[in-house]
């Protein structure tokens, strides 16, 4: 379904991330995971997406098998990254033809463990990205005449390669002229950078969907996890606090992190969010226990798709 035709229906939406399995069996394992949260009827879910093939093609499989086998609807993430234009378009029509509505358009991390030169790649920023997927659009290659829904990453907190914010807002207004349907931010523990974001948005005349992006805390490694994957995360001393007391107990830190989550959703959505989208890390646990304590009900499920 097209992300335009999801959020104009019963807003605000609740979606879920995974990041891409590394080998055959943690994909079967993943996909256990996600079929878990099939019961709660998210509006959608989305597959990270490494810089690496093998892991990549993984990630194609998965989306393609979550489409076709459950009542979800996936949002593969795609990256400029180590890809040429020939490589995005084969992507794109494989999507297409298996009426995949939504793409997740990044700049992409660099990749840690193989050589890489930049100024090879086909897309130098998420932006060229958007523009090449739009004119995929045009070109009638997907079954919705509109094409392809696009989304574009947000950082309430600033990106932190572009350090002058001003800057960093005339590039995101340049993602939404290309072609930007939705927006979904970085993770965040401060509801203030995310509400001082989406108004900042507003005056740069950004007026589409942004979704929050929710990591809950559930386990100090996974803290620090946080801490390394979102390079300038801001932690609250009031969370910092709280772990601190109880670190040595891993129970009680999950707690805790769960309860802050669940405090940062029911602000949210008091203050009109479009979306909240949940950081997973691959479990299923902490998000079904928020979901439950937010009172979120079960939306209607559709009817799953025919293999």
């Amino acid at each position: 379904m097209h992300i335009m035709d999801i959020m104009r229906g019963d807003l605000p939406t609740f979606s879920f991330e995974f990041f891409p399995p590394r080998t055959p069996e943690a994909a079967e394992t993943l996909y256990e995971t996600i079929r878990d949260l099939e019961s709660y009827m998210p509006h959608f879910v989305s597959v990270t997406y490494g810089a690496g093939g093998s892991t990549r093609d993984l990630t194609h499989d998965l989306v393609e098998r979550i489409q076709h086998t459950t009542k979800l609807d996936p949002i593969p993430h795609l990256t400029c990254v180590c890809h040429n234009e020939e490589e995005i378009k084969a992507i794109l029509v494989r999507y297409a033809r298996s009426a995949i509505g939504n793409i997740l358009a990044l700049g992409g991390d660099r990749p840690r463990d193989i050589p890489y030169d930049k100024s090879r790649d086909s897309f130098q920023h998420a932006v060229d990205l958007v523009k090449f997927i739009r004119r995929f659009n045009e070109s009638g290659e997907h079954p919705d005449s509109r094409g392809f829904g696009i989304g574009v990453a947000g950082f309430p907190e600033g990106h932190p390669a572009t350090p002058n914010r001003l800057v960093e807002m005339d590039h995101l207004k340049a993602k939404v002229d290309a072609g930007a349907d939705y927006i979904v931010t970085q993770l965040f523990f401060d509801n203030r950078d995310f509400l001082d974001f989406r108004e900042r948005c507003a005056l740069a005349g950004i007026h589409i969907p942004i979704i929050a992006g929710i990591m809950p805390i559930t386990s100090m490694s996974g803290f620090k996890r946080i801490a390394e994957l979102a390079g300038g995360a801001r932690f609250p001393a009031k969370v910092l606090r709280a772990l601190q007391r109880c670190e040595n107990d891993p129970e009680m830190v999950r707690r805790v992190g769960v309860h802050f989550a669940l405090e940062q959703c029911h602000d949210l959505l008091d203050n009109k969010v479009a979306g909240i989208h949940f950081y997973t890390l691959n479990r299923s646990d902490a998000t079904r226990v928020i979901f439950d304590s937010l009172g979120i009900p079960h939306r209607r499920s559709a009817q799953a798709p025919t293999v």
